[in-house]
C-alpha cells in the first residue's frame, strides 16, 4: 500500500481547490519525494526491491525472488519501471527483462509493454517460443492497466507478479499452450519451469522444490552411508533432519513399518465406544450434574464454552467475529483455546493456548486453522476449537480422575495430583470399583478408597462431585470419562478444565435423547437454531482421518441397507486392493498381506457383509475398481483379493453378480493395469457364484484365478505374492457337480488329511512332540459344572424367525435325532397359532405362543432358549427369561446391545448359573446333536465340513463367519469337530474363552483343543494362565488375528466392537507371544494353522488318544423349493406375467426405466402413465396432453351420476375406497364412456374413406348415435372451452391430427341440425388421442388401434375422474355430512290407489292406469 505522505499529496493533487489543480507535475514532485524515501528504506532481506538507473528518478530497476516452493525459487526476475510526466492518471510502464525466458502460465510483461524485441523472441530456441506468446509475447497485470489506482505502489505490482509464480491463473491464462500444459502434466512443466530459471534467473542448481533437493545443513557423509545401505536417498536425508543427524535413529525410522491412515468407523457403524469432542462432553455434564443429586449443587462453576468449526479459510474471521455476538463473555475475560479433534496431550505439542485476551485469541487460531501439523505419527489439519475462560489456581488444586468401563464394573481412577504431568496413572492412582448391578459406594467408601491423600476440608465437595460424575456417567452410557485436571479451589469451585470422553454408540436409542437434551442446551446459549427433535451427537473422525469422497459414499450405503459395507483407504498408490466379505475375514486377509511383508503394499480395508444385495455390492465393488484404477500404471501390476469367509446365509452367487457387473465396466482399465485378481470364496450357491466370476474372467481376458474352500481363506495372498503353493488344492470347479442330484445327495468325504509337505516350525512340532509322546487322560464329567448340547437337547426360540428354525431342524433330521431340537416360538405379537416347517420331507407344525410363561409350562423339559429379539428389545427380554429357573443357556444373536444392558445380563446370568453365548453372535454347534440358528450355514456347508457326525476337536472363536472357516479347517485336518461356539465380538459377551474351554476340558469327547482369538481384550491370557497352571491339560492350537493393527498411526476398529487394542497388552501379536510362552501351540501364521492341526492330529492317533472311527453315510439334504428355485437347479410356469413394473431387485422398475431415473428425468405423471400403460418413453407432448386430459376430466360437478352415488356412499358412512367405486361404476357409454366409442367410429370411418357426410348419413341410417358428439347445455353459441383447449394444444404440439380435423367437419355437418349436436369433451379427447397414438411415432398402426380398442381411453376419464370422485367423499367428510335420503317430492310414485296411505302434494297419475300398464309390461296382476 502507499504510505501516507503519498495518500496525502494524491489527495492535495485531486482536490477541487488545489493551487495546481489537480496539475500533473504537482503528483510527480510528490512521487519523486516518496521514491526518494522508498529507495532508501530498501531492505536487503526483502523480496522485492526497487532501484534508480542512473541519476534520474523516472527510471527505476525493481526485481523481486522467484517464490520459495516453486520451480522459480532462486531466480531474480528484474523489471524495468518508467514513470511518465502524466503520473497518477497514467500507470508506470513496466517491462520485464527476464521473463521473456522463464516458462510461465501468465507472462509478467506489465501493461502495454511487450518483451524486449519481437526479434529478441525469435532467438529463443523453438521449444522457448513454443511457450512465448505467439502474437505479441505480451503479459498484462490487471492492476496496471484498467485495475489501476494512484494509490498503489511499485512494491505492490511486484509482490503481485510474485504471486502470479505462485497461483498461476491457469483458466485464464495468456498463452493457452502453456497453460495446457501446466494442468496436463504438471511434473514435466515444472522441470522445465525450474531449468529456465536456473538458465535464466541465476537460480542455483539444487532448491527444496527439486525432486532431488537435499537440504546442504545434512551431514553428507552420513547421508552417503545410509545410501550405502540400500536407503533412498531423499527418504534418508529427511530422517536425518528429522532426528538431527543421529544415524542410529534414522536407520531405525526407516526400517520400521511404513505408516498408513488409521481405520475410521462411520457413525453408521455398529461399534460401541465413539470418542466425542471435548465440547460435547461438558456440554453433557454441565446440563445434567446439576440434576444428577437431589439438590442443586452450588461448586460447579458456570459452563461458559465456544466452539468453532471452519471449513475453508473464509470462514476463520467470519466466524471468529460471529461468536463475539452469541458469546459476549470472550470479551472480557482472559480466555484459553485449544484443538478439539481428538488430540492427545495439546499441552505437550504446544496445542495450547492459555490466559489469553480475546484478540489474542483470534490471532492464536487463525494462525492455526486450517493448517497442517503433525502429532506422532499422524498428520492432520486442525480446524475445530474450543475456547473457556482461563481460570488461575494453585497446582496443588489440580487432580485427576477417570471412570473406564469393565467387564466386572465401573472403575474410578483418582489421584490427588494432576495436570500435564500426572505420570503413570494406572501405577499411582487410587481406584475404585463400582459392581455391575450393585449401588454406588457410601460415602465412607469413596474417602476411603479414593481421597485419602487429599485435605478434608474438599472431602465433601469431592464425594458429591464424583457421585453425580458416576450418575451422569451411567445414565448417559460413557464408556469413558477423563477429567484432568480436574480443579477445586480452595472455595470449593469445581472446574473440570480438561476432558476426554467416549459414549456407548448404541446406546443411541435408550440415551440419545439425554444427549440432544444437552446439544440442544447448549447451542440455545450460543443462539444456534436446532431441529425441533434435538441435534444428533456427532462422533467424529480420528485426528488426521478425514472421510474421502469414496469413503462417504460407501458410508452412506451402509447407512441405507441392513447389510454392512465400509471401506477405508489406507494407500491410494498401493498395489494391493481387497474386497473381502465378512468382518473376521476382512481382518486375516489384512494380517496375511501384511505377515507376508506387504504392509506398505495394502491399500485399503473393508468388507461387504450381511447378504448385500445385487445393486449394493455392484456399488461397493465399483467404487474399489474406480480407486484400484486411478493414477499411473506401476509396471509390476497390481492385486486384487476378492475373498471371504465361508458365509452362513449370504448367497455368494447372488453378490458375485454385482461384482461381475463392475468387472465388466472396469475391463479396460483393469488391463491396463495388469491387474491380477484371486478369488476365494464359499458359502450358499457358492458354487454358482464362482463359476460365474471365472467364466466372466475367462469372457474379459482377466489374469483371474479362483478358487473354493478348497483352498485355506487367505491362502492366495501368499500364492500370488509369493508363489507359494503348498495352500492350493484341486479346484472342484473342474469336476462340476451342480445339478440337484448332486447336492441332495453330496459325495463321501474323506476323514483323512491329505498328505504332504507341511509348514510347521519347529515350536510349533516341539509343542506337539509334547503331545505325542503320552495318551492324554481326560477330567471326570461334572454335570452340575459342564453345560453342553446332547442330541435329545431342546430350545425354545424368541422370536419369529421361521429360517433359522427350518435350518435347525433340517440339522436335527440330518443328525437322524428322533424329535426336533425346536419345541416352540414365542412371539408375543402375533397371537397362538402354529407354523408350518419341513423334517426331512415331511411337513410338521410347532407352536408359537405369545409368552414365556406359556412356554415353559407346556415344555418344562427344555432347558435352552434361543433369542433373536432385536438390540433395542433384547435386554428387557432376556431379563424375562433370566426369572425361570429351567433356562440354563441362553443365545444372544442380536448386534448392537448397549455395552451397559450386556454387563448386567451376563452378571445376572452369572448370579443365576445361566451360560449365555453372545450378544451379536451367530451361536454354536454340537455336530450331531444341536445347533443354533443359523450356525453353519446352509446344509451343503454342514455336509461338506463333516458337521452332521462328531470329530476330536472343540474350538470357540469370536467371529461368526471365521467359526465356519473353522469347521472347514478342523474337518480337513482332522476328523472334524466335536463342539464349535461362537461367543460374540462384542466388548463384554456373555460367556469368555475360558469359560467355553473349560468345558471342553471336561469332556472326554474333545481331544484337542481351538482357540481363535482377536485383537482387543485380555480374555486370551485366561487360557494362557489355565494352560501354564495345568488347568488346561488337553492340546491347545491358538491363534489371534489383527496382527495387522501394527501398520495403522492412530486408533485402529476393525470388524468387531471389541476388536480394539487399547495397550499394548491387548494387541494381537502380544496375544500370540503370550500363549506361545504359556505352551500354546501358535503357528507362525494363520495360514498355517491347518498344518499344525494336522501334525497334532496324526500324532494323537498315532499315540492311541484318537481313536478314528468308521464314517457313518452321509445323509441326503433336504433342499427346499425355493432356495432350489434360487438356485436355478428346477423351473415351473409362473401364475402371472407382468411387463410393465419389476420389485424384485434393489430399485422400482417402470417399464425397465429405476425409479429413481423417473425422478431425475422429472417425466411427470404423464410420463409415469406412458410408461405403465404402453411400456414406452412418449414424447413430451404426449405426455403433457395425458396429463391435461387427467385435469380435464377430473370433475364435472356434484350433479352427475358417478360423484353423486360417491357422495350417497360417503353419507352412508362407507369408506374411501367403497364411495370412489360406487362412483366408478356407473362409468359407461352414457357417463364417461363415450372416449373409446368417439375414437373407435371417427377413426373407423377416416380409415374407410367415408366423407363426413357420408358418416353422418350412415349413422342415421342404422338408428346409431355419434358418440362424441351432443351436449346437454353447451352448444356452437355456448362452446365447451375444455373442447377449445384441446384443440388449441392438439393443433399447437401434434405433428398429425387427421382424424380431430375430421371430427370437427362432422361437427359442422351436427350443428347445422342442432346447436347443442357439438363434438364434446368426450369426442374431443378420443379424437385427440388417436392422432397421438397414430402421429408420435411411438406405436405401429396395429399398436394404435389395439390400445383404443382395449380401453386405454377410457381408462384415462376413469383415472381422472377418480380425483374429483375423491374430492366429493373428503368434502362431505370434512362436512360430516349425515345420511342422505332423496325427497318424496322428486320421486314420482305409481303405485295403486288402495295402498296410497299417505298424501303428497304432486300431481299423482291414477293408479288404475299404473296398473293396467305395469300389467301389461310386466306381466302381473
Amino acid at each position: 500500500m502507499a504510505t501516507a505522505r503519498v495518500k496525502k499529496e494524491i489527495a492535495q493533487c485531486m482536490a477541487p481547490d488545489s493551487p495546481v489543480k489537480a496539475s500533473n507535475e504537482h503528483c510527480f514532485v510528490g512521487f519523486r519525494k516518496n521514491a526518494d524515501l522508498l529507495l532508501k528504506s530498501n531492505d536487503p532481506h526483502e523480496c522485492q526491491k526497487v532501484e534508480m538507473i542512473g541519476d534520474t528518478i523516472t527510471h527505476l530497476k525493481g526485481s523481486f525472488k522467484g517464490p520459495e516452493g516453486t520451480p522459480y525459487e532462486g531466480g531474480v526476475f528484474e523489471v524495468d519501471i518508467r514513470i511518465s510526466q502524466e503520473y497518477p492518471f497514467k500507470p508506470p510502464q513496466m517491462k520485464c527483462t527476464l521473463l521473456d525466458r522463464i516458462f510461465l502460465v501468465n507472462h509478467l510483461v506489465i501493461h502495454e509493454t511487450r518483451f524486449a524485441t519481437q526479434s529478441h523472441n525469435k532467438s529463443l530456441p523453438s521449444e522457448v517460443r513454443e511457450f512465448v506468446s505467439s502474437q505479441t509475447g505480451a503479459i498484462c497485470l490487471d492492476i496496471l492497466k484498467d485495475q489501476w489506482s494512484p494509490v498503489l505502489t511499485l512494491k505492490t505490482a511486484l509482490i503481485s507478479l510474485q504471486s502470479l509464480m505462485s497461483d498461476p491463473a491457469a483458466d485464464n491464462p495468456q498463452d493457452a499452450m502453456v497453460a495446457k500444459h501446466y494442468l496436463s502434466d504438471r511434473s514435466g512443466f515444472d522441470e522445465t519451469a525450474r531449468l529456465w530459471t536456473r538458465q535464466y534467473a541465476g537460480a542455483p542448481t539444487n532448491t527444496s522444490s527439486d525432486a532431488d533437493y537435499i537440504d546442504p545443513s545434512i551431514d553428507r557423509a552420513a547421508l552417503q552411508r545410509l545410501c550405502d545401505m540400500g536407503f533412498d536417498k531423499k527418504q534418508a536425508a529427511e530422517a536425518l533432519k528429522k532426528f538431527n543427524g543421529n544415524e542410529t535413529r534414522a536407520v531405525e525410522a526407516l526400517l520400521g513399518p511404513e505408516p498408513a491412515p488409521p481405520k475410521y468407523t462411520p457413525r453408521t457403524s455398529s461399534m460401541s465406544a465413539k470418542a466425542i469432542r471435548e465440547y460435547d462432553g461438558k456440554l453433557l455434564l454441565s446440563h445434567w450434574l446439576p440434576k444428577a443429586g437431589e439438590t442443586a449443587p452450588t461448586f460447579l462453576a458456570s459452563g461458559k464454552v465456544a466452539h468453532v468449526a471452519f471449513s475453508s479459510e473464509a470462514d476463520v474471521v467470519t466466524k471468529l467475529t460471529a461468536l463475539e455476538s452469541s458469546h459476549p463473555w470472550l470479551l472480557t475475560e482472559r480466555l484459553v483455546c485449544k484443538p478439539d479433534q481428538l488430540i492427545k496431550r495439546r499441552g505437550k505439542n504446544g496445542l495450547l493456548g492459555i490466559n489469553l485476551q480475546w484478540p489474542q485469541v483470534k490471532a492464536w487460531i487463525a494462525e492455526r486453522a486450517l493448517k497442517p501439523i503433525k502429532i506422532d505419527r499422524t498428520t492432520g489439519v486442525l480446524n475445530t476449537f474450543i475456547i473457556e475462560p482461563f481460570v488461575p489456581h494453585p497446582q496443588d488444586t489440580e487432580f485427576y480422575i477417570c471412570i473406564q468401563s469393565v467387564r466386572d464394573g465401573d472403575l474410578i481412577f483418582f489421584t490427588h495430583e494432576g495436570g500435564v504431568d500426572v505420570g503413570d496413572v494406572d501405577a499411582k492412582a487410587k481406584k475404585l470399583l463400582v459392581p455391575v448391578n450393585k449401588p454406588f459406594p457410601s460415602a465412607k467408601t469413596v474417602a476411603e478408597s479414593l481421597l485419602s491423600e487429599v485435605k478434608k476440608a474438599k472431602h465433601d465437595v469431592l464425594i458429591d462431585f464424583i457421585t453425580r460424575l458416576y450418575s451422569v456417567y451411567t445414565d448417559l452410557q460413557f464408556t469413558y470419562l477423563e477429567i484432568n485436571p480436574l480443579v477445586v479451589t480452595d472455595d470449593k469451585n469445581v472446574y473440570y478444565l480438561d476432558l476426554a470422553a467416549k459414549l456407548d454408540q448404541t446406546a443411541e436409542f435408550e440415551s440419545g435423547k439425554k444427549w440432544s437434551a444437552a446439544l440442544a442446551a447448549g447451542a440455545a446459549a450460543a443462539g444456534k437454531d436446532t431441529p425441533a427433535w434435538g441435534p444428533s451427537m456427532e462422533f467424529p473422525a480420528p485426528f488426521g482421518r478425514d472421510l474421502t469422497a469414496e469413503e462417504a459414499y460407501i458410508a452412506e450405503l451402509d447407512a441405507k441397507t441392513g447389510a454392512s459395507l465400509k471401506l477405508t483407504v489406507l494407500n491410494p498408490k498401493g498395489r494391493i486392493w481387497t474386497m473381502v466379505a465378512g468382518g473376521g475375514a476382512s481382518v486375516v486377509y489384512s494380517d496375511a498381506i501384511a505377515g507376508h511383508g506387504y504392509a506398505h503394499e495394502l491399500a485399503n480395508y473393508g468388507e461387504y457383509s450381511g447378504a448385500p444385495s445385487e445393486s449394493q455390492t455392484y456399488e461397493y465393488a465399483k467404487t474399489v475398481l474406480d480407486l484400484m484404477t486411478r493414477g499411473e500404471i506401476h509396471p509390476d501390476g497390481k492385486f486384487l483379493f476378492i475373498g471371504g469367509g465361508i458365509a452362513n446365509f449370504t448367497n455368494v452367487a447372488s453378490t458375485f453378480k454385482g461384482i461381475i457387473r463392475a468387472l465388466k465396466d472396469y475391463q479396460k482399465p483393469l488391463l491396463a493395469h495388469k491387474v491380477k485378481i484371486y478369488v476365494r470364496r464359499a458359502g450358499p450357491n457358492f458354487q454358482e457364484g464362482l463359476r460365474m466370476i471365472k467364466a466372466v474372467g475367462e469372457q474379459l481376458e482377466l489374469d483371474m484365478h479362483v478358487f473354493g474352500p478348497e483352498m485355506h481363506v487367505t491362502g492366495i495372498v501368499p500364492l500370488a505374492l509369493k508363489g507359494e503353493t503348498k495352500h492350493v488344492t484341486p479346484n472342484p470347479l473342474q469336476s462340476g457337480g451342480h445339478d440337484l442330484l448332486s447336492i441332495s445327495q453330496p459325495p463321501p468325504t474323506s476323514v483323512s488329511a491329505p498328505s504332504g509337505k507341511r509348514n510347521v516350525s519347529q515350536s510349533v512340532a516341539k509343542s506337539i512332540a509334547k503331545f505325542a509322546s503320552s495318551k492324554t487322560v481326560p477330567m471326570e464329567l461334572d454335570g452340575a459344572q459342564n453345560v453342553t448340547f446332547t442330541n435329545t437337547t431342546r430350545s425354545f426360540v424368541y422370536g419369529m424367525q421361521p429360517r433359522a428354525v427350518q435350518g435347525m431342524l433340517d440339522f436335527d433330521f440330518m443328525c437322524k435325532r428322533s424329535q426336533p431340537s425346536v419345541a416352540c416360538m414365542i412371539y408375543p405379537f402375533g397371537g397362538h397359532h402354529v407354523q408350518k416347517f419341513y423334517w426331512g420331507t415331511k411337513e410338521t407344525l410347532l407352536p408359537v405362543y405369545t409368552s414365556l410363561e406359556e412356554a415353559m409350562s407346556k415344555f418344562p423339559d427344555v432347558d435352552v432358549l434361543v433369542n433373536f429379539a432385536s438390540f433395542r428389545s433384547v435386554y428387557e427380554s432376556t431379563m424375562d427369561i433370566l426369572k425361570f429357573p429351567q433356562i440354563k443357556t441362553i443365545a444372544i444373536i442380536a448386534e448392537g446391545v448397549p455395552e451397559k444392558r450386556a454387563r448386567q445380563l451376563l452378571h445376572t446370568a452369572k448370579e443365576k448359573g445361566v451360560l449365555i453365548i453372545g450378544p451379536a453372535t451367530v451361536g454354536g454347534i454340537k455336530p450331531g446333536c444341536f445347533k443354533i440358528g443359523n450356525t453353519g450355514g446352509m446344509m451343503d456347508n454342514i455336509v461338506s465340513s463333516l458337521l452332521y457326525r462328531p470329530g476330536s476337536v472343540a474350538y470357540v472363536s469370536k467371529s461368526g463367519g471365521m467359526s465356519n472357516e473353522l469347521n472347514n479347517i478342523i474337518s480337513r485336518a482332522t476328523n472334524g469337530v466335536c463342539e464349535g461356539v461362537a461367543i460374540g465380538g462384542d466388548r463384554y459377551p456373555g460367556s469368555t474363552f475360558i469359560d467355553h474351554m473349560l468345558r471342553y476340558e471336561k469332556d472326554p469327547s474333545v481331544k484337542i483343543l481351538v482357540l481363535l482369538g482377536e485383537v482387543g481384550g485380555v480374555e486370551e491370557y485366561e487360557i494362557a494362565k489355565a494352560v501354564k497352571s495345568g488347568l488346561i491339560k488337553k492340546p491347545v492350537v491358538a491363534w489371534c488375528i489383527g496382527t495387522c493393527a501394527k501398520m495403522f498411526t492412530t486408533d485402529v476398529q476393525f470388524g468387531h466392537a471389541g476388536s480394539f487394542a487399547n495397550s499394548d497388552l491387548e494387541t494381537a501379536e502380544a496375544k500370540n507371544a503370550a500363549l506361545r510362552e504359556a505352551g500354546v501351540i501358535v503357528p507362525d501364521t494363520f495360514e498355517d494353522m491347518p498344518d499344525a492341526l494336522q501334525e497334532l492330529y496324526e500324532a494323537l492317533v498315532k499315540n492311541g488318544t484318537i481313536a478314528v472311527g468308521k464314517e457313518p453315510e452321509v445323509p441326503k439334504i433336504p433342499i427346499d423349493y425355493a432356495w432350489a428355485q434360487e438356485l436355478g437347479l428346477i423351473r415351473k410356469p409362473a401364475s402371472f406375467i407382468s411387463t410393465i413394473c419389476d420389485d424384485r431387485g434393489q430399485e422400482l422398475l417402470y417399464a425397465g426405466v429405476a425409479i429413481s431415473e423417473v425422478f431425475k428425468e422429472d417425466v411427470g405423471i404423464g410420463g409415469v402413465l406412458s410408461l405403465l400403460w404402453f411400456k414406452r418413453r412418449l414424447p413430451s407432448y404426449a405426455a403433457k396432453f395425458i396429463e391435461m386430459v387427467l385435469m380435464l376430466t377430473a370433475d364435472h360437478g356434484p350433479a352427475v351420476s358417478g360423484a353423486h352415488n360417491t357422495i350417497v356412499t360417503a353419507r352412508a358412512g362407507r369408506d374411501l375406497v367403497s364411495s370412489l367405486v360406487s362412483g366408478l361404476l356407473t362409468i359407461g357409454e352414457r357417463f364417461g364412456g363415450a372416449l373409446d366409442g368417439a375414437a373407435q367410429s371417427f377413426s373407423a370411418a377416416f380409415d374407410k374413406g367415408l366423407s363426413p357426410q357420408e358418416f353422418v348419413d350412415s349413422m342415421r341410417k342404422n338408428n346409431k348415435l355419434i358418440l362424441g358428439i351432443g351436449h346437454k347445455i353447451k352448444s356452437r353459441t355456448n362452446p365447451d372451452l375444455r373442447v377449445q383447449i384441446v384443440k388449441e394444444f392438439v393443433f399447437a404440439h401434434f405433428g398429425s391430427c387427421d382424424i380431430l380435423k375430421y371430427a370437427l367437419e362432422v361437427e359442422k355437418i351436427t350443428t347445422s341440425k342442432k346447436d347443442n349436436l357439438i363434438l364434446n369433451v368426450d369426442g374431443a379427447i378420443g379424437v385427440a388421442f388417436v392422432d397421438l397414438l397414430r402421429g408420435c411415432g411411438a406405436f405401429s398402426a396395429e399398436e394404435s388401434e389395439e390400445y383404443v380398442k382395449i380401453g386405454a381411453l377410457n381408462g384415462l376419464f376413469v383415472l381422472g375422474r377418480s380425483i374429483g370422485f375423491i374430492g366429493h367423499y373428503l368434502d362431505q367428510k370434512r362436512l360430516k355430512q349425515g345420511l342422505y335420503r332423496h325427497p318424496w317430492d322428486d320421486i314420482s310414485y305409481l303405485v295403486p290407489e288402495g295402498t296410497m296411505n299417505q298424501q303428497s302434494s304432486r300431481t299423482m297419475v291414477e293408479g288404475k292406469v299404473a296398473v293396467e300398464r305395469g300389467t301389461v309390461a310386466g306381466n302381473f296382476a
